[in-house]
């Protein structure tokens, strides 16, 4: 008997309220011998869950970027429509990024405690901008892959991954065997993310019960939850400002599409994403509402839709760009403004091989952490909302898509274009 879509997502509050209640409970006596009973498979339950998301990173990253990009065609129209939509893709996923860097940086929801204060974590050692710059264009091309994944070098594994996947496109058919065995890894690959997705409950209760017990407790769990909720809220403004004036701006200029019309006819799919937290399982409808009710060409929605919905991940992005600052800022940490382009620019790669699957950002909000040597342990209480947000991120995702269909089918040829009817 498959169960209800709210099991998760309830049992994920209720880790959390578990983990918020144990950690205040007994914040104070957190290192207590005769505590560890208690506090050790706590512990032994967050750091299990972190280790598993960190596991899957790599190959779920590669095999997703290479799958996204190899599965383009080569005749040389297909290759302008996935030009024009690739170029889309990465320049409102960037913009939607620097929404969100732009929003977490002037509300600043990440005020750190006054435990973090009175132990701040180390900092790396200082460098010129221009050193640092050198080091991260240098980093984006590793002379080893598997040395690089062992590095956490994440930003080169990603601009090697897309190299690979562009080449696989330029082979064709030739390439068939390879994208076959990648693509089946995957699908494994995203199974094991399902099934990490439903230790979550206890992953969750064991950070944040870990981070409110290290903290002391008490006025430490008050703390956390005012910065959660604003950190809620810098993160649903910036999906709301890019949904509503950043790409229907772009529907208008690019597309000649009235953006309420559009919105209007796209309603059913927006409605979907938000109840299913899936940009794949909202796909066909996605499909049927720009076809169907806005007249976007088959030709077009056909091509963008199905590849946006693996790619083209604003709202995950934005997401993820404001929880790495966020967490800095709990941290008690200032990110350089080299370390914010290093965000800007993996949290724009990242959502390429972004799984269209509910929570799937988890991984890669792992990777951009990893990017700029943040602790990954910081995902902890971010977790307890995420299934929220992420219903939130998602209908912006489709959003996305939907507006570059509209944008593709403009700009094909007149002979490609059926009439409208």
């Amino acid at each position: 008997m498959k169960r209800p879509e709210w099991t998760l997502p309830a049992l994920m509050l209720a880790g959390g309220v578990g983990g918020v209640t144990i950690g205040t409970a007994f914040g104070a006596r957190w290192d207590d011998p005769a505590l560890e009973l208690l506090t050790v498979p706590v512990q032994l339950m967050g750091t299990v869950f972190l280790a598993l998301l960190k596991a899957i990173m790599v190959p779920l990253i590669v095999t997703s970027v290479i799958m996204a990009l190899g599965s383009f065609g080569t005749a040389a129209n297909t290759a302008r429509v996935a030009g024009l939509a690739v170029a889309y893709f990465l320049i409102t996923t960037f913009m939607a990024v620097l929404t969100g860097l732009a929003l977490v940086l002037a509300v600043h929801p990440g005020r750190p405690s006054a435990a973090t204060l009175a132990a701040p974590p180390p900092l790396p050692a200082e460098r010129s901008a221009l050193q640092a710059i050198a080091e991260v264009i240098s980093g984006m091309f590793p002379a080893n892959l598997f040395s690089a994944a062992g590095a956490d070098n994440v930003l080169g594994l990603l601009v090697i991954s897309l190299i690979v996947g562009a080449a696989l496109a330029r082979m064709g058919d030739r390439a068939a065997p390879l994208t076959g065995a990648i693509g089946a890894a995957n699908e494994a690959l995203f199974t094991v993310v399902r099934w990490i997705v439903l230790l979550a409950p206890l992953g969750i209760l064991g950070l944040v019960a870990d981070r409110l017990g290290r903290a002391g407790g008490g006025a430490a769990a008050w703390e956390e939850v005012q910065r959660l909720g604003m950190y809620a809220v810098t993160v649903v403004a910036g999906l709301a400002i890019h949904a509503m004036v950043t790409l229907p701006l772009l529907l208008r200029t690019l597309a000649r599409r009235n953006p309420f019309r559009y919105a209007a006819g796209m309603s059913e799919a927006l409605v979907t994403a938000l109840g299913t937290a899936s940009s794949a399982a909202t796909m066909g409808v996605t499909l049927r509402c720009a076809v169907e009710r806005n007249q976007v060409s088959a030709r077009a929605a056909d091509f963008v839709i199905p590849i946006g919905t693996t790619i083209n991940m604003d709202g995950t992005a934005l997401y993820e760009a404001v929880a790495v600052v966020f967490i800095a800022q709990s941290l008690g940490i200032d990110l350089t403004g080299v370390q914010l382009v290093v965000v800007a620019l993996t949290a724009t790669l990242a959502a390429i091989g972004a799984a269209a699957i509910p929570e799937a950002g988890l991984i890669t909000m792992v990777l951009v952490l990893t990017a700029v040597g943040l602790p990954a342990e910081g995902v902890g209480l971010l977790l307890v909302i995420d299934w929220i947000l992420d219903r939130f991120r998602t209908s912006v995702n489709v959003w996305g898509d939907a507006v570059g269909a509209a944008i593709v089918d403009r700009h094909l040829p007149p002979a490609e274009r059926p009439a409208r009817g």
